[in-house]
């Protein structure tokens, strides 16, 4: 037998705090826990519990719906976090602080990742919800006031998203050539309308004061609005984008993230946001 001197003691001790250290570098290099589960993923005895990152309406009512009626036997479970912003949920995803995030459009993600790096892939199409115009000052487009103000949301991609739809209505026409428009690209403008952006979250506030507002789907929701009832005027569902179910490239292999998103193309959750959302202000989008 070998005894140990106290010297020795330390440098072992130190070694295999050093391999500890190592080990739980490694892993987190990888983006895994020291279970070797993709960060924001945990076991729950025989349960894998994915923690998700979603804007309020119609998301987390979606996940919610899904860990209530649509988890039973499947071996996840969903630990859903409300964000209120479009900038949290890809920093959260990035960071580990969640597995998946479910609130944006291919367009979003796309600009996201050409800005910040972020190596995400989607791996589910789950819904559309069609952009529209709303006006506290008019029902219908041609009652816009003229010269009117019309707010829209500040990234890149809804931006250029909601200046399509403007198009799409006859109130304004846009430089063919620009691929994501911004007020520059404005070529036609009859009606002499101011354009104003900001953060998504915040438009609807400013229906009071505008002539016009262009919302996202879940932000109209958010308002306590029906978009296919009050919206002057609706993004046709072709041009819609699909909300999608993000996660990083490293875990779409994850076979809890799989089968999560095999539930939210499944015939039973397309039934609930057919029934749910029965006026088209919410639609599947496979």
């Amino acid at each position: 037998m070998t005894t140990l001197l106290p010297s020795a003691i330390s440098r072992r001790a130190f070694a295999t705090g050093a391999l500890a250290t190592a080990v739980a570098a490694t892993l987190a290099a990888c983006g895994t826990d020291s279970e070797g589960q993709p960060k924001g993923l945990k076991k729950d005895g025989d349960t894998v519990v994915i923690s998700i990152g979603a804007t309020p309406q119609p998301h987390v009512t979606m996940l919610t719906h899904i860990k209530e009626n649509l988890l039973s036997g499947t071996g996840i479970d969903l630990d859903v976090k409300e964000i209120n912003d479009y900038t949290t949920p890809n920093i959260s995803l990035k960071d580990g602080s969640i597995a998946a995030n479910f609130f944006q459009t291919p367009n979003y993600l796309r600009q996201q990742i050409e800005e910040h790096g972020y190596d995400f892939v989607a791996i589910a199409d789950v819904h559309v919800e069609p952009m529209g115009i709303y006006s506290k000052k008019a029902t219908t487009l041609e009652e816009i006031p003229e010269g009117g103000q019309i707010v829209l949301n500040n990234d890149p991609a809804n931006t250029a998203r909601g200046l399509k739809l403007l198009e799409a209505a006859k109130l304004i026409t846009l430089d063919p050539a620009a691929k994501l428009p911004t007020d520059s690209d404005v070529t036609g403008n009859p009606h002499s309308f101011t354009f104003t952006t900001v953060d998504g979250a915040q438009v609807a506030n400013t229906m009071q004061d505008a002539a016009a507002v262009v919302l996202n789907g879940n932000y109209a929701l958010d308002a306590g609005l029906k978009p296919a009832v009050d919206a002057l005027r609706l993004e046709s569902v072709d041009a819609a984008p699909a909300n999608q179910l993000v996660v990083r490239s490293e875990d779409k292999d994850n076979a809890a993230l799989k089968k999560l998103a095999e539930i939210m193309n499944s015939a039973d959750f397309k039934s609930y946001i057919e029934s749910t959302w029965a006026d088209g202000s919410v639609l599947p989008a496979f």
